[in-house]
């Protein structure tokens, strides 16, 4: 394991509750602020070391109010004015959205490509509170 991290999921098919893991020990489901103890696939987050952009979109399919990003963003709707983000696209990259500001609450990995609508990252509704790259919390 070069990173040291990586996103577990509740359910198979890296589907359900993520939850961001650094190398360690966690004794029990608390220590990660997991939902329940059931784990079904997990993830690595590959060390990365490039530039990193990201798009985000107040609507759908890449459309309405767009703003690019190459730095955490620990309060959305701070420097977006949209608590919503209903598409995105990562261009260059790992990013960790977060459901609320200074990176707390549910979370969900997105990896370089196109997410039309907030489903194609697993959430369950378009609210995003912060976002962060994977070289903040991954060190090789």
């Amino acid at each position: 394991m070069s990173s040291g991290c990586f996103m577990i999921y509740e359910r198979p098919n890296f589907m359900g509750h993520q939850y961001f893991m650094r190398r360690g020990e966690y004794p029990d489901y608390q220590r990660w602020m997991g939902f329940s103890s059931c784990i079904r696939s997990c993830r690595m987050i590959p060390a990365y070391r490039g530039s990193y952009r990201l798009r985000i979109y107040e609507k759908p399919d890449f459309s309405g109010h767009m703003m690019e990003f190459m730095d955490d963003c620990p309060c959305v709707s701070d420097r977006f004015h949209h608590r919503h983000i209903y598409s995105s696209n990562v261009m260059n990259g790992f990013w960790i959205f977060y459901e609320y500001p200074n990176y707390r609450g549910r979370q969900y990995f997105l990896r370089p490509g196109e997410y039309r609508r907030y489903r194609d990252w697993c959430a369950t509704c378009a609210i995003v509170g912060s976002f962060r790259r994977s070289s903040s919390f991954c060190r090789s």
